[in-house]
This record gives C-alpha cells, sequence and structure tokens, in this order.
C-alpha cells in the first residue's frame, strides 16, 4: 500500500510563530501528537506547512489549531479545538468594512470596548471567546454560541449602541438555556 502524504499551509503572523511553537517546542508537539501531522515551521516568513501522515481529520483540525493561535488565542484555548468536536472557529475580516486605518480602530474599539469590557460581555454571555487581532475578529465556541456572537458583532459593526446589543446577548442566553433557539 502506497502511504500518501498531503500538506497545508498556513501563513501566520511573524510575532505569533513563538505561540505556535511554544517554550521548548512543547505546543507544535502536543499539535503533532494531537494531530499525528508533522509540522515544518518557517520562523523567517511565518509559513506553517502541516504534512498529514495519518488521519487527515485531525489534520484539518491542527490547521484551524494553528489559524487560532495565529489569531491571538492562547495555545492553551485553541488546542480545545482537539478535545472537543464541536467547538469551530470562525475568522471575521473587517478589512471589507473599514474603509481607513482610522474606521478600523473605530471598529476594533467598539468590538473590544473600554479595557475590554464589551470583549469580556459578550464572552460571559454567550460562553464563547473573541480575539480580535490586525484587520480580523476571531469566534470560537459551539456554533449557536458563534452565531448569536457573530450576530452582535455584526450590530456593534453597523451602528448599534451597545446596551441594545447587551440587552439582545441576554435574550439570546436565556433563550440558549431554555433549550428554544
Amino acid at each position: 500500500m502506497i502511504e500518501s502524504k498531503t500538506s497545508t499551509y498556513i501563513k501566520v503572523p511573524m510575532d505569533r510563530v513563538g505561540a505556535i511553537i511554544g517554550p521548548d517546542g512543547n505546543i507544535k508537539n502536543i499539535i503533532e501528537k494531537k494531530s499525528t501531522s508533522k509540522l515544518d515551521i518557517d520562523s523567517n516568513t511565518g509559513s506553517v506547512e502541516i504534512i498529514s501522515a495519518e488521519d487527515p481529520l485531525m489534520a484539518m483540525r491542527a490547521a484551524e489549531v494553528i489559524k487560532a493561535i495565529g489569531r491571538g488565542f492562547s495555545p492553551e484555548k485553541a488546542l480545545r479545538l482537539f478535545d472537543d468536536d464541536m467547538l469551530i472557529l470562525e475568522i471575521i475580516d473587517l478589512s471589507h468594512i473599514a474603509n481607513t486605518p482610522k474606521e478600523m480602530k473605530r471598529l476594533k474599539g467598539r468590538i473590544i470596548g473600554k479595557n475590554g469590557k464589551t470583549r469580556e460581555i459578550f464572552e460571559n454571555l454567550t460562553g464563547s471567546k473573541i480575539s480580535v487581532m490586525g484587520k480580523t475578529v476571531s469566534l470560537m465556541g459551539y456554533p449557536d454560541q458563534v452565531l448569536v456572537v457573530r450576530t452582535g458583532i455584526e450590530m456593534l459593526l453597523k451602528g448599534s449602541p451597545h446596551g441594545p446589543v447587551y440587552s439582545f446577548l441576554e435574550k439570546k442566553r436565556r433563550e440558549l438555556k431554555e433549550g428554544r433557539w
């Protein structure tokens, strides 16, 4: 039987390469072990090659973990993607909405809030995780959580005041708990 190996390439920001490797290479080793893949990380370009040997589905999950770390999630949070098949990662690109750097800063500020308060409220009410980095907002959680968070973020991006958005999140939280949504 011929063994086939496939490669997937992911580009990550240079300042996140160290987080993917981890102290003494331990994060890289965990990703390789859990995904049955080999990682080839170019620390000069930020290119990560995932060489899949055994389980192609776990190699795809490794790509999500690497993207999550690359978009600002801590390795510990990102590695949870291996442990729960239902967790998803969604990346929202803000560059098509913001036309200027000033507009990008304003939109990211609306999502983060003063001292990170808005992001914290979103996470507490939905149980999801949010990372705002570069020109993206990344969401990690279960599909129903991510849908609610994305809707709330879209409301903020369209100019809704924070109060009604928080009310929306609280309503959806109650509906999720009651299993109606």
